[in-house]
């Protein structure tokens, strides 16, 4: 089961939570996660198998995840809007990209433990991952900038000279505040909107149109090449964002350098 809400915290944040249901217990077929733009903290009661909860944080996606899904393991996140997650979690966002690290790889273990503790004894898991999770410095003014005018369907070109930049310097910019360049993260945001509109029940060449691609063709081989499989695959329902909190593939991510 899987929800959401606006957050608290403004800018654009989201909380949400997903539980594994019955019939799920060996995490088999798994959720896909789509790239949004977006960093999440992620906070797991328990892991699979026993074992106390903790924190994970999801890097940019550049493709789909397929994650699996553990029945009676609550997942409980913060998806930063894009652009938004460095300032909380003081990393460059290019270091997590396609990437799942646990908390205490980026902030100190002592404070990453007493988070925890709050947490885990907390009435509202929700509202106490708010708290815990506001930003540590100012946003970068290109993580609204950038965002807003990609959506408009501005040209790179234009949104550098928006912004008092050439397009080299866009693009290291925006490595650090989103994870990716622009073209690409213009590709991730026109894919959600392309999704928006299909799950409102709009024909698929009314969405190839509305959200500037160049026909119904290029729409299909835009989705099925950011999500893995075909639009008609994804409009059921809107996939959640987190990430199975296995202890062991928390290490492995760690250690993982990234893309």
């Amino acid at each position: 089961m899987y929800g959401e809400r606006p957050s608290r915290l403004g800018g654009g944040a989201v909380l949400w939570s997903r539980t594994g249901s019955a019939g799920t217990g060996s995490g088999a077929g798994g959720t896909r996660v789509l790239p949004d733009g977006c960093m999440d903290l992620i906070w797991y009661d328990a892991a699979p198998g026993g074992g106390d909860g903790g924190f994970l944080v999801a890097g940019p996606d550049t493709r789909a995840h397929l994650t699996p899904v553990f029945a009676g393991i609550r997942l409980t996140g913060l998806r930063f809007a894009p652009g938004t997650g460095p300032a909380v979690f003081g990393i460059p966002a290019h270091e997590l990209r396609d990437q799942r690290v646990p908390l205490d790889a980026l902030w100190p273990g002592r404070e990453v433990r007493r988070l925890a503790e709050r947490v885990a004894e907390a009435a509202d898991t929700g509202v106490a991952l708010e708290a815990a999770a506001g930003p540590r410095a100012p946003a970068d003014p290109l993580s609204r900038l950038v965002p807003e005018a990609l959506r408009r369907g501005r040209s790179v070109a234009d949104v550098a000279a928006a912004a008092g930049l050439s397009e080299r310097q866009l693009h290291r910019r925006a490595l650090d505040v989103f994870g990716y360049g622009p073209k690409t993260l213009a590709r991730v945001l026109r894919m959600r909107h392309a999704l928006r509109l299909a799950r409102e029940g709009q024909s698929f060449a009314s969405v190839a149109a509305t959200a500037r691609y160049a026909d119904q063709a290029h729409l299909s081989r835009e989705i099925k090449s950011l999500a893995g499989v075909p639009l008609t695959r994804l409009i059921v329902r809107a996939p959640g964002r987190a990430e199975p909190p296995t202890p062991a593939r928390a290490r492995d991510v760690r250690a993982r350098p990234a893309a």
